[in-house]
């Protein structure tokens, strides 16, 4: 097989691995409901963790990372046949991009899945353990205060450029550009919590369940 159709096929598997929809299969395993037509009506860790409790929530939620993490974790199959560091790279936020893609219109699920912060976590794990951990403690602090995931969410995405660009002193142009991606992405996707958030309307996640 030409070593580009090897490309294809895993940025594929990537789509695949993405596409698993954890969220909806462990609630209608566990719970015989689904999560889509409950809470905010994502397939994501955040409401499954309010409808289906902390519990399952997490676990969900360290899959949904753990798809990310394999998703890049393929392009190490291909690690030799790179001519240089940065196209490698660029492969790899390929991978990360299709994983993402997966979670947010999963084939298994027709195509109706979460927004993708879980996966894109596991995604920032593989690309910058660093930042990562910058960004943990960001997530942390905002929601252990505040209890909302979705402040804590955009406040580390906001975190993670600053992190590669000034803490880390990451020079790699794709890694730093896919890092002020995300910075934008995130509050994007979370547009209609922080119009919650601002009305004060924004549901905070409980652990007494």
């Amino acid at each position: 097989m030409e070593f580009s159709w090897i490309l294809v096929l895993l940025l594929v598997m990537a789509y695949l691995l993405g596409s698993i929809p954890t969220a909806v299969w462990m609630g209608k395993w566990l719970k015989d409901i689904d999560v889509r037509e409950h809470g905010s009506g994502n397939a994501g860790a955040t409401n499954a963790m309010r409808v289906l409790g902390p519990r399952i929530g997490l676990v969900v939620l360290l899959l949904d990372a753990i798809k990310g993490i394999l998703a890049v974790a393929l392009s190490f199959l291909t690690l030799d046949h790179f001519a240089s560091p940065l196209v490698f790279v660029v492969f790899q936020l390929a991978l990360g991009a299709m994983a993402i893609t997966g979670h947010v219109f999963p084939v298994f699920a027709s195509f109706k899945g979460g927004k993708g912060i879980a996966t894109l976590l596991g995604i920032i794990l593989m690309l910058f353990p660093e930042a990562f951990l910058i960004c943990l403690l960001v997530f942390l602090a905002i929601f252990l205060t505040t209890r909302f995931v979705s402040l804590g969410s955009i406040s580390a995405s906001i975190a993670l450029p600053v992190a590669v660009i000034w803490i880390t002193d990451d020079t790699m142009l794709p890694k730093i550009l896919f890092a002020l991606a995300v910075a934008v992405f995130v509050p994007v996707i979370h547009r209609k919590n922080i119009s919650r958030l601002i009305k004060g309307k924004e549901n905070r996640i409980s652990f007494k369940r």
